[in-house]
């Protein structure tokens, strides 16, 4: 069994990798896609898309005019040939836009189908008092404990309570360098279907069977679980209304042509409303809502909707938490400083014993930093921690420390924390701390106070470092007109001085975790919308409340079930991509509905003047693209109006590039290149179309 899965989850991760890299006309896709597109032709399908099904009631009735001429029950106003053409070009329309969404679809499928490679049923050894009883990972209930060891898959979603262990997440991810899952810090969840590398973890199952990760992952991937956005439902209303209000125009030609005495022909009428009627934007809008969520899972983020990814386009306000995000998040023990009267190897001690049974990595550094300065005469921490007890961090206390069993106790912590309980015990703040503290902060480093009993010795610092590059990253938030938060633990010198030098717009420090939750419902209430990402419990409320939350997914349990968004790298500075992602969706709309509805205006002169002009010569003026015969101009406008739609399938997925600018800016260079563009490529393209039917005499 071992084996098996062993090779389940290469080829998971094979199968992913390829995926995300994969031609968009790539042959299985294709063949999946065709299929999918007459699939769809189905009326009940497409109701769903008002344009379209217009265009099919249009192309069913062309179809039935045809039958009637060749049967000769019917006027035959053109030619057979003529008709059959029209009815061929008709249904062509319906399926390049069923084409569009299926191929879409398909990619996402393509997907899910690799998810379903890591998705097992697989062997667990549960915890059962102080047996391990061997079960079905089906058979594993919310709270059950199950040990996993180096070389076995994680059965399912859980939170380590015990051990830490190197896990191969690539199954999920997609990348292969393993990561650190360990208990009792904001890196404890796991998901079914990675594997432990190393070590021994006990974890405590925390998904039912059926709502894992990796099954809301798949249902979401396939699109069982799409919606459509509110921006998607109302241009579906605007498309639905132009398309009532041009059958309405094309309904009351007929009265009119016989008041000039033009028989009209069924065929005719029915191409020019298709024409006019958007069809481009109509077939290729759930190709562009669907393909949104395809980019956000191509840069390894899971969105839990359509909604999520169109609404990261508008956000205006982007909160990012210093530590690992702006900084390299690696923050060491750098320098002892201590007060006036105090021996720095006294602070260092105390700073040690304040730290031993604190298992962060800043914590870790401290007691490095301090064994360096003592050397032999540095305590150990076996001998120090036997029968003391640990006082761990918090985000509401911000400190930490340690309780001997003779009394003495050594605590560290925020500035303001320490300020706080030394006010609360009633004794002053020493001389000097204060210009100390401030010195440090100014540095740009994080200041700890170490406290022995009631006695201040003096700070430790903390220096971290800027990610590169982090600052032109935030250039280009405000170019796009973003306000970029810091959230940060630190006092507020330090955070000026890492703001400053990150060019954020503004930050909050000493941050707790209503903090967070409180900044957003402010901006929120003044219009805003706003973005964050967490990993921690104690982010979950200020998650759940943000328009877009993005959790990672080395983060707790209820981190993930609070965002709507789960960043599958764990990558902190993925909120910018995230954006720009969103913005791309809602450009690409725009720019597609721009240009489908600016091609209706060559249209409006091909087919026009060309079913009017013999009875009424003076319209003969608006042919102004010389085509050759009234049925050439029709076909050609129609033949335009089909072949349109899978030219642009490749920009309704991919995208419309984006740059960075402003509203305005990338508004006039869509109108100039999607609106001018979408009056002049018709023009052209129909008046070859109508020069190459001429010349092979089809029209």
């Amino acid at each position: 069994m071992d084996t098996a899965m062993n090779y389940q989850t290469a080829q998971a991760k094979l199968s992913r990798r390829a995926g995300r890299k994969a031609s968009l006309f790539e042959a299985g896709l294709v063949r999946t896609a065709l299929g999918r597109a007459f699939a769809m032709l189905n009326p009940a399908a497409m109701i769903r898309n008002p344009v379209m099904f217009v265009t099919e009631i249009g192309a069913a009735l062309t179809t039935l005019t045809l039958i009637l001429d060749v049967t000769g029950q019917g006027p035959a106003l053109l030619p057979v040939p003529y008709t059959l053409a029209v009815t061929f070009v008709l249904w062509l329309t319906v399926l390049f836009a069923n084409f569009a969404e299926a191929l879409a679809e398909a990619r996402g499928r393509a997907q899910a189908d690799s998810l379903k490679l890591t998705r097992a049923r697989t062997l667990a050894r549960k915890l059962e008092g102080e047996k391990l009883v061997e079960v079905y990972s089906d058979q594993l209930r919310q709270g059950d404990l199950v040990k996993v060891e180096a070389g076995e898959v994680i059965p399912v979603d859980g939170e380590v309570v015990e051990g830490a262990a190197s896990v191969d997440e690539s199954a999920i991810t997609g990348e292969s360098a393993p990561v650190v899952r360990e208990a009792g810090g904001d890196r404890s969840g796991v998901t079914g279907g990675t594997r432990v590398l190393s070590d021994c973890i006990l974890i405590r199952v925390t998904a039912l069977p059926g709502q894992s990760f990796l099954d809301r992952m798949i249902a979401l991937v396939e699109g069982a679980a799409r919606q459509k956005t509110p921006n998607e439902l109302a241009l579906t209303v605007v498309l639905a209304g132009l398309s009532l209000a041009f059958v309405l125009v094309t309904g009351a030609l007929w009265p009119m042509a016989r008041y000039f005495n033009v028989e009209l022909p069924i065929p005719w009428l029915i191409s020019l409303l298709v024409c006019l009627i958007p069809t481009t934007i109509g077939a290729l809008l759930a190709a562009i809502g669907l393909a949104g969520m395809d980019r956000a899972l191509a840069a390894n983020v899971l969105a839990k909707s359509g909604k999520a990814v169109e609404l990261a386009g508008d956000i205006d306000t982007l909160l990012l938490d210093k530590t690992g995000t702006i900084t390299m998040g690696d923050r060491q023990a750098s320098e002892f400083f201590p007060l006036p009267g105090v021996k720095p190897l006294e602070l260092a001690r105390a700073a040690m014993y304040a730290s031993f049974g604190d298992q962060t990595p800043e914590g870790k550094s401290i007691v490095e930093l301090g064994g360096k300065m003592l050397a032999d005469e540095a305590p150990q921490e076996a001998d120090a921690t036997a029968g003391a007890r640990v006082i761990p961090f918090t985000a509401q206390t911000r400190l930490s420390g340690l309780e001997l069993p003779d009394g003495n106790l050594y605590r560290k912590g925020a500035p303001d924390a320490i300020e706080r309980l030394l006010t609360k015990e009633g004794k002053a703040l020493p001389d000097g701390l204060s210009s100390l503290v401030a010195t440090v902060a100014r540095s740009g480093a994080t200041p700890l106070v170490v406290l022995h009993n009631s006695k201040l010795l003096g700070v430790v610092a903390l220096a971290d470092v800027l990610k590169p590059g982090i600052y032109g990253r935030f250039a280009r938030l405000r170019a796009m007109g973003i306000r970029v938060v810091m959230v940060t633990g630190d006092n507020p010198l330090t955070a000026e001085a890492i703001a400053r030098e990150a060019g954020v717009d503004d930050f909050i420090a000493e941050a707790k975790p209503e903090d967070k939750l409180n900044y957003i419902r402010r901006e929120q209430a003044q219009g805003r919308l706003i973005a964050m990402m967490g990993d921690g419990t104690n982010d979950a409320p200020a998650l759940a409340q943000a328009d877009i939350g993005v959790a990672m997914n080395s983060g707790t349990q209820a981190a993930r079930e609070a965002g709507n968004m789960v960043d599958l790298d764990s990558d902190p500075t993925k909120l910018i991509e995230i954006i720009e992602i969103g913005k791309q969706l809602i450009m690409t709309r725009g720019a597609l509905t721009t240009f489908s509805i600016a091609n209706d205006v060559a249209k409006y002169f091909a087919i026009i003047p060309a079913m009017f002009m013999l009875a009424i010569p003076q319209l003969s003026a608006l042919n102004i693209m010389g085509l050759a015969s009234p049925q050439s101009a029709v076909l050609s406008a129609l033949i335009f109006n089909a072949i349109i739609i899978p030219l642009l399938i490749p920009i309704a997925i991919k995208g419309v590039k984006y740059r960075p600018r402003s509203a305005e800016s990338l508004l006039r260079h869509n109108l100039l290149v999607y609106g001018l563009g979408g009056i002049l490529v018709p023009f052209a393209g129909i008046k070859l179309i109508d020069m190459l039917l001429a010349g092979l005499g089809l029209a």
